[in-house]
């Protein structure tokens, strides 16, 4: 079995796929949006996250060199993969907001710098990237396809899941020597990181960055649902000036 090589051939064509897939479930979300077959394909697309995400959990833990600890769903990105499934069969507003805001910016990291040993057709590679694509195809099906676009409330809701999540996990990293969310330390491999301080000050780069990244993502919507909610303009009196 081949060793995986970051932006060899198999992970340009797994970027590939997921913008062509992005691109594809927004006209369709558009199109099924408020008709019978909305909730068939929301639900149909929550089945597919989880026929990725359940057997890459178990690999994980079969696989794993050691201590099983070191290989538990404590990542963001296995967080997202049940806020997904969960959203796109609910629609439940704190899921869809976990998923927009997690998905298009951490998961998305995971396609940028994967932490990933064996290329296609190893099943870890087909259920990693199937993973990670539906993870973020879900995130725009449900906000530019849908229509079900994020608010402060949301910003807040996961800020304060995602603040909560970072307490535990740090804790959790302390008692048992692991390195979930590399809260402890950087990643041994290549990754984004390497472009910001040693520990802690990266931590809090990141803690920075990713308030800011989540407002700009909220703003645009905001400022879009407020333009849809105010009066409409009177029109001029005849011989009025414009």
């Amino acid at each position: 079995m081949d060793e995986f090589e970051a932006y060899g051939t198999s992970h340009q064509l797994v970027v590939a796929l997921l913008l062509a897939g992005a691109v594809a479930l927004v006209p369709l979300g558009r199109a099924v949006r408020g008709s019978d077959a909305e909730a068939g394909w929301g639900k149909a697309l929550a089945v597919a996250v989880l026929l990725f995400t359940v057997p890459l959990h178990v690999l994980a833990i079969v696989r794993v060199d050691g201590d099983p600890v070191q290989a538990l769903p404590l990542q963001l990105c296995d967080l997202a993969s049940l806020a997904a499934p969960y959203a796109l069969w609910t629609h439940r507003r704190w899921a869809i907001g976990l998923t927009y805001y997690w998905g298009l910016t951490l998961t998305t990291q995971a396609v940028v710098t994967p932490d990933l040993s064996r290329d296609f057709p190893d099943p870890v590679f087909i259920a990693f990237w199937g993973m990670h694509l539906l993870v973020v195809w879900a995130a725009c099906y449900l906000t530019w396809g849908l229509g079900l676009a994020p608010g402060w409330r949301d910003y807040a809701t996961t800020v304060l899941v995602t603040g909560v999540w970072a307490a535990c996990v740090y804790a959790f990293n302390e008692s048992a020597g692991t390195n979930y969310g590399y809260l402890n330390a950087k990643p041994q491999a290549a990754s984004i990181l390497d472009l910001l301080d040693s520990w802690p000050w990266y931590v809090l780069a990141e803690v920075v960055i990713v308030l800011v990244v989540w407002a700009l993502l909220t703003w645009p919507w905001v400022v879009a649902a407020r333009g849809r909610l105010s009066p409409s303009r009177p029109p001029a009196p005849p011989g009025a000036r414009h």
